[in-house]
């Protein structure tokens, strides 16, 4: 018995997200498919990240256990030539057997993609999402500086989330633009339950003026869901990928 380790990326459209769910299609049963029809074994990834639905992935890590004598670096190849269009993995590589893509320190990059002009593009429409208000840029720069550090981040966390400890670090909170593309890039130890789609309905906010960027200290003092922004459109949303520490 061998552990493989995969990293995945994913136009998440079409799915119900990561997790396996009883009623919808998800990443992580097409992959449990795609991986019974190339090894004949009933196989269960675990994933690093639980995108949710709509979310996207450039690089999501996944781990499982098989008997399979084909080479670790050769399964990627094979297993694309039975997965959809939009789900394709990167890379396959053998890890130890009790190595855990959930249970290792590391650092987790997303970035929030915002379409900012008069009119929206067809062809963008799956991965950004529209704001045809002009956004001031150094708002929401100075306000995604807030953020950085550690602290606890219970008021962009969504309410009931079964989770007792809310306090992350965030190594980089940053926001650039190209052409008409604005990017909250956002690298954190971890993320609670639509931690960053939060994050960016609240710099929005900043960019349009209903907050000012001060203001940010107040609403993590608060530690109250109310206290900060909308949560942002999942489409918008893609996971870049993990570093492991």
């Amino acid at each position: 018995m061998k552990r493989i380790k995969l990293i995945v990326a994913y136009d998440g459209t079409n799915y119900c997200g990561w997790q396996l769910q009883p009623n919808g299609v998800t990443i992580e049963g097409v992959l449990n498919e795609a991986l019974f029809r190339l090894l004949g074994e009933n196989i269960r990834v675990i994933g690093a990240s639980r995108t949710d639905s709509g979310v996207h992935s450039l690089g999501n890590v996944a781990v499982f256990d098989t008997e399979t004598r084909i080479p670790p670096d050769k399964i990627s190849y094979a297993l694309n030539q039975r997965l959809p269009e939009d789900i394709v993995v990167q890379e396959s590589s053998e890890v130890s057997p009790d190595w855990h893509p959930r249970h290792c320190d590391s650092k987790k990059t997303y970035e929030y993609r915002i379409l900012n002009r008069m009119f929206p593009l067809p062809t963008r429409r799956l991965d950004t999402y529209f704001v045809y208000r002009k956004l001031d840029l150094m708002k929401m720069r100075q306000a995604a500086g807030y953020l950085e550090g550690t602290h606890d981040f219970k008021s962009f966390c969504s309410v009931n989330t079964p989770v007792e400890d809310t306090v992350r670090t965030i190594y980089e909170c940053s926001v650039e633009r190209s052409g008409d593309i604005i990017t909250i890039r956002v690298t954190g130890s971890g993320f609670l339950y639509n931690m960053v789609r939060i994050i960016a309905g609240t710099l929005l906010q900043a960019g349009t003026g209903i907050l000012e960027p001060e203001e940010m200290s107040l609403i993590l003092a608060a530690r109250d869901r109310t206290a900060a922004g909308p949560t942002a459109p999942a489409h918008g949303l893609t996971m870049i990928g993990i570093e492991y520490l």
